[in-house]
């Protein structure tokens, strides 16, 4: 409950991460440390919780949005590649058709605010 003269703004999409993480993983498979790197560029957050990735990606893999597979090609320990499903590009196609009707809707109101 916000209490009076302390009104705060945040202007952001909540579970923004979740379409961020499959518009990254449409673009191509990768391991769970490269995700951690692109997500801020994408979020616009500072920094993205390690272990609330993981998280993330365990319970889209759970669901069968994403698939992954251990990958030791490389030097060092293995990896786990993950990789959007068919079912998770869908819903990438739903995150990216209600996020356009959140921009009309934010466009108004900014066209409003400006006098448009």
């Amino acid at each position: 409950m916000v209490r009076p003269g302390h009104w705060g703004v945040r202007a952001r999409v909540e579970r923004f991460s979740e379409p961020a993480l499959l518009l990254l993983l449409r673009e191509r498979p990768t391991h769970g440390y490269e995700l951690l790197e692109a997500l801020p560029d994408l979020t616009g957050e500072a920094r993205v919780d390690m272990g609330n990735l993981y998280r993330v990606l365990r319970a889209l893999e759970e669901d069968g949005l994403v698939t992954s597979q251990w990958e030791s090609s490389e030097p060092g320990p293995a990896k786990r590649t993950y990789e959007l499903t068919t079912e998770g590009t869908r819903l990438l196609d739903e995150w990216a058709a209600a996020l356009r009707g959140s921009r009309e809707r934010i466009d108004t109101f900014i066209d409003r605010y400006e006098g448009r």
